[in-house]
């Protein structure tokens, strides 16, 4: 298996430009999938903290790095959307959120807002014991006693203890993000689920502040309305807005 990857060919959600140079840092095993953005990729290309990987794997292995409450030692650990990112050396906090198209940005949020992170429930069954667990999008299971959650229901988990802390049930009128397709980065009120026989996916109008648009069920996650009240547009080391940017 390659250890390389080229720019040309990573995921559209991928924050890097694709035409300046051949290759970038291929991303390791982890949660994600083949989405999953390796960390110094932002480090490196996104806020700017670092040149190379060798000056990422010495800021990691002080432990000054914290990826949803947990210090990471591997600069490509694969990182992505509603993923928190702490710097708690500088006091700075982030949440990887889909930008427009889909691409994936930092929202600068406080360090209570950091405390936790947003998972859409994409699985559910019985365990032994009578739990119910739950799958979330990036391949965190979770225990509860309760069955009242859905899949494509979103619940918020303390990065500590891993407790739910809050539920979002998937239904008409629920808060939305699109995070992928022609509509990635909007956000909305769900206006009406159109449930499609057999396999194929449900389609979802959602109501936006510019009309209405339509999307598949798998494309749209549940948030709070405040999710995104306490984020500002972060900037990079160069002041500019640090979000995923054009690529062409």
């Amino acid at each position: 298996m390659t250890k390389h990857q080229k720019r040309l060919s990573v995921p559209k959600s991928w924050p890097v430009e694709r035409k300046t140079e051949v290759f970038t840092v291929k991303a390791g095993a982890g949660p994600h999938g083949k989405d999953g953005v390796p960390l110094v990729v932002l480090l490196r290309d996104v806020l700017g903290y670092v040149d190379s990987k060798k000056e990422a794997r010495y800021a990691l292995s002080q432990d000054s790095i914290l990826v949803n409450g947990e210090p990471i030692n591997d600069e490509q650990r694969p990182i992505g959307m509603f993923d928190i990112i702490a710097f708690p050396g500088r006091e700075e906090y982030y949440r990887v959120f889909p930008d427009e198209g889909g691409r994936l940005a930092l929202t600068e949020i406080d360090e209570e807002s950091a405390g936790s992170r947003l998972g859409k429930v994409e699985g559910k069954q019985q365990v032994s014991g009578g739990d119910t667990q739950l799958t979330l999008h990036d391949g965190t299971n979770v225990l509860v006693e309760e069955s009242e959650y859905s899949t494509n229901d979103s619940v918020v988990v303390d990065n500590d203890d891993k407790s739910i802390v809050a539920h979002f049930p998937y239904e008409d009128g629920a808060l939305v993000t699109a995070v992928r397709g022609n509509h990635g980065g909007k956000i909305g009120e769900i206006a009406n689920i159109d449930v499609t026989p057999g396999s194929g996916s449900n389609i979802v109008t959602v109501e936006t502040d510019d009309g209405a648009f339509e999307t598949v069920e798998e494309y749209v996650v549940v948030i709070d309305e405040n999710f995104t009240g306490d984020a500002e547009a972060s900037e990079d080391a160069n002041g500019e807005t640090v979000s995923a940017g054009d690529d062409e």
